[in-house]
């Protein structure tokens, strides 16, 4: 099994709409690999999470992204759910961040509605990649090779993993730890 020991993955997420499970899940991966994951959102305090259109838990949010540098990162995980990257991709600090990784050459992986956050960094051109299937379109205009594939991992410069939904996260995650063990 793949091990994450000494590093250290940022989880990048909006002050709410985080689809609960995309968040948690990984986030477990990581931790079960050796990691230590951080919680990096827009604003301090706590993130409100949802399961699907209802709230869940909330969680604490450990920095904040204008406190965050790329540098004290080994990977960045993309959570989905729909509010939480439209909002993402509306922050300029948070779309510089995401960028930051592929710029540094670091790892990234996005779940669901996630690759709207890559789409505004202007990551995904020439790029295979996969998303819930509403993404298809933007993330084509954008330059993208959409697949329908529960997950993608494009080596193209930065290794980008990608999945559709809450159903691939067994296949998400694992793929997520063993690329970014790497």
């Amino acid at each position: 099994m793949a091990t994450l020991s000494d590093r250290t993955i940022a989880f990048l997420v909006a002050p709410e709409g985080i689809e609960q499970v995309e968040l948690t899940e990984p986030w477990k991966a990581v931790e079960q690999a050796g990691g230590t994951p951080v919680l990096v959102s827009t604003d301090p305090g706590t993130v409100q999470a949802y399961n699907h259109l209802d709230k869940a838990d909330t969680f604490p949010v450990d920095k904040t992204v204008d406190q965050a540098s790329v540098a004290d990162y080994d990977g960045l995980v993309l959570p989905g759910g729909v509010a939480n990257p439209d909002f993402l991709r509306t922050n300029p600090d948070a779309v510089a961040f995401a960028k930051s990784f592929f710029d540094a050459g670091k790892p990234v992986a996005a779940i669901c509605h996630a690759p709207w956050t890559l789409i505004e960094a202007d990551v995904v051109r020439g790029r295979q990649v996969t998303s819930w299937p509403s993404l298809r379109t933007d993330l084509g205009n954008a330059g993208a090779d959409w697949v329908d594939r529960e997950v993608v991992v494009d080596n193209t410069g930065s290794p980008l993993v990608t999945s559709r939904n809450p159903d691939d996260l067994p296949a998400f995650c694992a793929t997520l730890v063993e690329t970014f063990a790497k």
